[in-house]
């Protein structure tokens, strides 16, 4: 395999970011080379399928098709954009000698988005080291032999970006990994290099990808966004539109966890509870009365009186519109089934810290439909 120096490491081959971080780099190069950092070399780090197949796309064409559908400004958007950003694809297991050549000195920016387990820490990587020669199961401790090997080669210091929706991702995995090394004996140099030569970055993801073009490719809705914390030395993928910097990343994430995460997980509830078509979207779900109905009112009486008792009632309530605008796209199949999917966890995730915030405020608010959500199965 001819390897190409990529500035850009991204660990996951997900439509999403398929469709929002490889799209921002590919939009930004073609405006102004300058505004991207360079190309992308993305890492499967699974053994699922299709995700091998989206490697040997990748590795075949190199560019695939992302279709933006949807509504902007009332008006509908309907494009197909050639993907072009990705030079090289690898597979963790099968290419992990070059990755860990690849880290020393080629690349300045990691990017990861590796779903919900992601953050898993595996039993079998307590036997592997700093030093392995085979990649280790999960990702932070695929992560911290990647960066030891860094380290050892004197490599520059290095952004890592994660995508993958938890609440201060960069700190999260940043503890994750320092926990691994720590397992595995590092010494003070490398544990300090972990701590303050890497720079972890906290950032927060909203674009709904609804569908994959196979093998390779995406569609999804016209709205995006990457709001990232800013810290200082920091370096970016590009620089784009869509891209925010900001130094109150909690208020982006609890909008989006809120209003359009808790609003996805209501309507799958609903979808659950009555048995619902399995080719239910979004979109029927905002077209069935009673399903509606309850979301708006859970919308409306139990989720923005905490907004207002946080004084940002005006900025949730702008949001709202648009993500009802969101829900509403008719372009987009964006199924319930697939919403559904580790519905109790989400449930805990997306709807109990609402509950949790308007108790600790003292906010006098029933919130019966919440509650009743997370006391069922």
């Amino acid at each position: 395999m001819t390897v190409k120096t990529c500035p850009i490491l991204q660990f996951g081959t997900s439509r999403f970011l398929q469709a929002h971080v490889d799209l921002f780099v590919c939009e930004a190069a073609r405006r102004d080379p300058d505004d991207a950092l360079g190309k992308i070399a993305v890492v499967q780090t699974t053994t699922s399928a299709q995700s091998r197949a989206r490697i040997d796309a990748l590795r075949s064409t190199g560019r695939y098709p992302v279709r933006i559908r949807g509504l902007r400004r009332k008006e509908p958007v309907d494009l197909s954009i050639e993907c072009d950003s990705v030079a090289q694809a690898f597979h963790a297991d099968d290419d992990w000698r070059t990755l860990l050549q690849s880290i020393q000195h080629d690349v300045k920016v990691i990017v990861s988005n590796t779903a919900d387990s992601g953050y898993a820490l595996f039993l079998e990587d307590k036997s592997s080291s700093l030093t392995a020669e085979s990649a280790p199961r999960g990702f932070a401790a695929k992560l911290a032999v990647l960066l030891h090997a860094r380290y050892r080669a004197g490599g520059d210091a290095i952004t890592i970006l994660p995508c993958e929706l938890v609440s201060r991702n960069g700190d999260v995995l940043r503890d994750l990994v320092i926990s691994v090394a720590r397992d595995w004996q590092a010494d003070a140099g490398f544990l300090n290099y972990l701590s303050h030569g890497c720079i972890w970055v906290n950032s927060l993801v909203d674009r709904i990808v609804s569908e994959a073009i196979e093998p390779v490719g995406a569609v999804a809705e016209p709205y995006a966004l990457w709001a990232i914390e800013r810290q200082e030395g920091m370096m970016l993928p590009c620089r784009h539109e869509s891209i925010v910097l900001t130094d109150k990343l909690a208020d982006f994430e609890r909008l989006k966890l809120f209003l359009l995460n808790l609003g996805h997980t209501m309507l799958a509830e609903s979808w659950l509870n009555t048995n619902g078509d399995a080719s239910s979207t979004v979109l029927d779900g905002m077209r069935n009365e009673a399903w509606r109905s309850a979301l708006e009112s859970t919308w409306k009486d139990e989720v923005l009186p905490v907004f207002d008792a946080l004084g940002q009632y005006e900025r949730a309530q702008d949001y709202l519109n648009e993500v009802r605008d969101r829900f509403e796209n008719p372009f987009l199949a964006h199924r319930l089934a697939d919403i559904a999917n580790n519905h109790q966890e989400k449930k805990q995730r997306r709807l109990k810290p609402v509950v949790d915030l308007a108790a600790e405020m003292g906010i006098r608010v029933e919130q019966k439909r919440l509650r009743a959500a997370l006391a069922g199965n």
